[in-house]
């Protein structure tokens, strides 16, 4: 008679082992996608400050709109180690173009955060002054738009 067997065979180990480099080849581009999400949040929280600025001038402010990149939230240089700039246009368009990542598909892209008077009409600088915005719309930017996929999900759509 045999002896009892003690441990795992070879071939019982090898299955084990492809199993488990299957399960990582499939988990790690999801981690990585990930990862580069929770970095682009900084990204738009750089915007969000400057939503706050621009909102209180279209609720209060005196008739005269600010003219692009005088809004008071901007930035030209660095304000994070994710974004390279923040700039705003003539009706409070936020734009930010991310920087750091160090992967060409995401640095020197933009995101922007656009004011809406409803639904489906933007802010005008004519309407400073009493003006309440609706809501704020989050996306890629007209020129250099990042990619959908790296946009955190408040971004999408």
């Amino acid at each position: 008679m045999k002896g009892i067997q003690r441990g795992f065979t070879l071939i019982e180990l090898m299955i084990v082992v492809a199993i488990i480099g299957i399960l990582a080849a499939v988990a790690l581009p999801a981690y990585q996608d990930y990862t580069i999400r929770a970095k682009m949040s900084e990204v738009v929280l750089a915007a969000s400050a400057c939503r706050t600025t621009i909102t209180e001038v279209y609720q209060s402010g005196s008739g005269t709109a600010p003219t692009a990149n005088n809004w008071g939230c901007e930035s030209a240089s660095a304000s994070s180690k994710y974004v390279a700039s923040v700039s705003t246009d003539d009706n409070g368009v936020v734009t930010v173009v991310a920087t750091g990542f160090n992967n060409t598909a995401i640095d020197a892209q933009t995101i922007q955060l656009t004011p809406y008077k409803d639904a489906t009409t933007t802010m005008a600088t004519t309407m400073i002054g009493g003006a309440s915005i609706f809501a704020w719309k989050c996306g890629p930017g007209a020129s250099n738009p990042m990619p959908s996929k790296y946009l955190p999900g408040s971004c999408r759509g």
